[in-house]
Formats: structure tokens, sequence, C-alpha cells
């Protein structure tokens, strides 16, 4: 996001480089939580998520204010920016909305001589969409934004909040992997469909039940809560879809605990096989993804060079990810999107063919460039 934060003015003035329309707003003005929410439900259920997005995008520097002015920071100083999306580029399933909202944080608190910390902005990013856009998702999207580092593979435990970062001495990104990001050309706004927050309800379910029977007392749970002991010892008191969605949370922490070993030890064909089992969990157990995201999934296995795909973000939407072999990065590009084109030419003739599939590299965190 670019700003001019020399202007003396209280008013934010943004346009963005893919969604219609401009956003101003003054930054005085006291932003209430029930905002988007009341303004995403003014929006009729049958319309398009394109014509959803450019009413909402604005919800997300607006939400920025709020969650600064819920922790009692003054400002002062408004700025005039554009907001850089690639024209043509759908970022769904991209943790897009968490790399909005950091970046609107970024550039208020630049502007207002706020000193900010990554962990407060993580905290600051979940009340922008916790509580501002009424998503029940948590810390894992703004915590790799603002905590990775090139190189480097983060370790964030989303329950406490400490995190740390493995550095691989046998691995060198640019020669050793890419990452591959395929589009489905399947969009809409997580925010307004059911299921992803009917999922986090489900594993609710699933931890009052299993704190329950472990005689643990607390009144909203979590399966974080739960040892992974007294999860193998009462998980048959779970009706099937909760038994689903507790299986595969904890069977997620193990593939995550042993990814971690297979990253340090530079091992990347088991730590693929670990991305693709949590892909499949992803598929069999909390039953998301649709029919394209699932055949994008399918197809990049089938892909030269992959060590292992999965969906990115919540599964609902936008895209699948692989880690790939550098030197069959460009021959698995052209099989994925000559492949998906056979299974789903509509969605597929949707999509800009250059950025279809991008072969892509790790970077470092989010930060002002001055």
């Amino acid at each position: 996001m670019g700003d001019d934060h020399h202007t003396n003015i209280t008013e934010v003035v943004l346009r963005s480089g893919q969604f219609k329309g401009e956003v101003r707003f003054s930054v005085d003005e006291a932003q209430d939580s029930g905002h988007a929410n009341a303004m995403n439900n003014k929006i009729d259920a049958n319309d398009s998520s394109k014509i959803r997005d450019e009413c909402n995008w604005g919800n997300y520097p607006r939400g920025a204010l709020y969650a600064l002015q819920r922790k009692g920071n003054h400002l002062s100083q408004g700025l005039i920016g554009h907001i850089c999306g690639s024209e043509g580029l759908d970022c769904s399933g991209l943790s897009s909305s968490a790399a909005v909202g950091v970046a609107c944080l970024l550039a208020l608190e630049n502007a207002n001589n706020l000193m900010v910390t990554p962990e407060e902005n993580i905290e600051y990013d979940r009340l922008i969409e916790n509580e501002y856009l009424g998503l029940k998702n948590g810390i894992l999207d703004q915590s790799a934004i603002l905590l990775s580092k090139y190189g480097c593979l983060l370790c964030m435990n989303c329950k406490t909040k400490e995190h740390k970062l493995i550095k691989n001495e046998n691995i060198e990104p640019h020669t050793a992997y890419k990452i591959l990001l395929a589009f489905s050309g399947l969009k809409h706004a997580l925010t307004n469909n059911p299921g992803y927050n009917r999922r986090v309800s489900e594993c609710q379910e699933a931890a009052r039940i299993l704190t329950h029977a472990s005689g643990v007392g607390k009144v909203e749970p979590l399966l974080s809560d739960i040892e992974p002991e007294a999860y193998q010892r009462h998980k048959n008191k779970l009706q099937p879809n909760i038994a689903k969605r507790a299986e595969h949370y904890f069977s997620e922490n193990l593939r995550v605990n042993k990814g971690l070993e297979f990253w340090a030890s530079g091992n990347l064909e088991d730590l693929g096989r670990l991305i693709t089992a949590s892909g499949l969990s992803s598929i069999k157990n909390y039953e998301c993804g649709s029919e394209p995201l699932i055949q994008l999934y399918e197809i990049l296995l089938r892909a030269p060079g992959v060590f292992g795909a999965r969906f990115s973000g919540a599964g609902f939407r936008g895209c699948c990810l692989a880690l790939v072999d550098s030197n069959h990065a460009d021959e698995a590009a052209s099989f994925v999107r000559r492949e998906y084109r056979k299974l789903q030419p509509e969605l597929a003739s949707q999509l800009n063919q250059d950025s279809a599939v991008l072969i892509c590299e790790a970077g470092d965190c989010a930060r002002v460039i001055s």
C-alpha cells in the first residue's frame, strides 16, 4: 500500500487496484464493531462475490481504524493511498484479507508515528476479522504475514502465541524448491459462506463433549484445551461428523510437529507427503473444498516434481498450493494448467492463463518500506 502521510489531513482516502470505488473516512470517526456485519447483510445473498468485494473492501481500512481505536490509540493523521493488487489475479485463499488488514494497520501506524510490535498487530488484525467483520477465524494468517523470515519455517502456537523460526542450512530456497499456486476460478467471500463458521462451531462442540468426558471444567473449551491422550480415550463419544472435525485437528497437530523435524533435516520429500496428507484430511475429515478445488489438488499430486499439495486457505474457494522441485517448476505449472482446463473448462476460461498457475518463492514478513 502506498501512502502520503505528509499531508495534514484527518481523512483517509483509498483506491484499489482490483476493485472499483473510493473509500473515504476520517480517523477521528468512531468505528462500531457491528458496522461491517450490518453492511454485509444489506447485500442480497444472490449478488456475485465481485459485487460484494467491491462494496466491502473498504471495511478493512475501517476495521484497522476500529482495532487501533479499540486498543486506546489516538489517530490524528489520515492518508491518501492506493492498495496495489495485481489486475485479474484472484487472491482467494491466499490470506488476502489478513494481508490487506495488516497493510492498513501498518499504513495508519506509520502515518501517525505509532510504535507497534508485530505481536500487537497480530491482535489488532484479529480484532478486524473477529469483531469488525464477524469472522470466526484465528491468528495464523496474520502471524505468518508479520513474523515470517526468508529461509525459515515459522512455527506458531496459536493458543499461547509462542513462536519460533526454524532455519535449515541444507535447504537453499532459491534452488531447492518453489511454491506453486494454482487457481480454481471459484470465488466468494468467506464471511458470507456458512461453511467456515460452521466448522468452527463443530470443533467447539467436539471440545465441549471431550472436556465434559475428561472432567475438565471450562465454560467455553477449545480443542486446544484437550490433551491428545484424553482425545484418544474419549473420541468414541463423538457423533460421526463431530468426530471427523476433531480427528482433523489432532492429526494436523501431529503432522505439524513431524513436519518441523523434516524441514530441520532438509527432508523435502517427507515434508511434502505430510502436506499431501493434510490436504486429504481437509477433504475427508474437515469436509471442506468443492469439486473444482479437489480436482485441482489431485492434478497437483500428479504434476512432475511436486513434493506435496493441499488447499490454501479454508478450502471453500480460491486456490491450491504445492511444494515443488525447482528444476521441475515450469513443467509442473504447464501440466496443471493443461489438465485443469480439461476438467473445468468454464472456470479455467475465467482465469488469466498467465497467472492461472504461479511459481513463487517465500519471502520476508510485512514491513514498511521507506
